[in-house]
């Protein structure tokens, strides 16, 4: 069994700056929804609500990961 351990703020702002104009980012707090509509409709805001997304992250990391300041990947899957 592999483990790994990631600071969750830098796993936050590096997937919302790499692929949060992919909605990756949605997808990673878990609002499926707002991942596909960011993921067809963030081309028609140039960019600009990827980038709110990625100031958001700055500011603070989302609440999914609350209970920990670590994320722990256990075979490549997150675990909680």
């Amino acid at each position: 069994m592999t483990t790994k351990t990631v600071n969750k703020h830098l796993f936050v702002w590096l997937g919302s700056f790499l692929f949060g104009g992919f909605g990756v980012d949605r997808f990673m707090r878990g609002q499926i929804g707002m991942g596909i509509c960011k993921l067809l409709f963030n081309w028609a805001t140039l960019g600009i609500w990827s980038f709110v997304d990625w100031i958001v992250a700055l500011v603070k990391a989302y609440s999914t990961y609350n209970d920990t300041e670590d994320i722990t990947f256990i075979n490549g899957g997150y675990s909680r």
